[in-house]
């Protein structure tokens, strides 16, 4: 491969994906390499593929969805008209974080109770260690 290319295995260690993973990546149109070999059977990826991959895994790792990080990587394809871009990149980002705050505030509330079990599980353990220290001393 040149240096402006790729093979499948090369992004897939580099990203730390699974070829299958990639390929899974190129079947929601998120990469698109060129073919090359007996029957088209070997991928070549171009730097604007490795591009796009490595803006699909942060998009994963902001939580927004495949079709999401497609729609606004494709939209980096298209002509340079950023307002709209960064708009449709604002309200995606807005809904996620509404998402994350409100899974925040359930795990918030999730460990508050677990907190007030634990103490009702010491009170009552240290409730009936007390009784079991008396019945020792009678």
């Amino acid at each position: 491969m040149s240096s402006n290319t790729f093979s499948i295995s090369d992004l897939a260690k580099e990203f730390d994906l699974t070829t299958r993973a990639m390929r899974f990546y190129e079947d929601m149109g998120l990469l698109r390499p060129e073919r090359s070999g007996p029957g088209g059977r070997s991928r070549v990826y171009s730097a604007r593929d490795r591009t796009r991959l490595k803006l699909t895994l942060r998009a994963k790792r902001l939580g927004l969805s495949l079709t999401e990080a497609k729609e606004l990587i494709d939209m980096y394809d298209s002509p340079r008209d950023t307002v709209p871009q960064l708009k449709k990149f604002l309200n995606v980002l807005g809904s996620h974080r509404g998402e994350l705050e409100a899974q925040l505030t359930e795990l918030q509330a999730n460990l508050e109770e677990v907190k007030a079990h634990e103490k009702e599980a010491r009170n009552l353990l240290a409730k009936h260690d007390k009784q079991h220290d008396k019945k020792a001393c009678k």
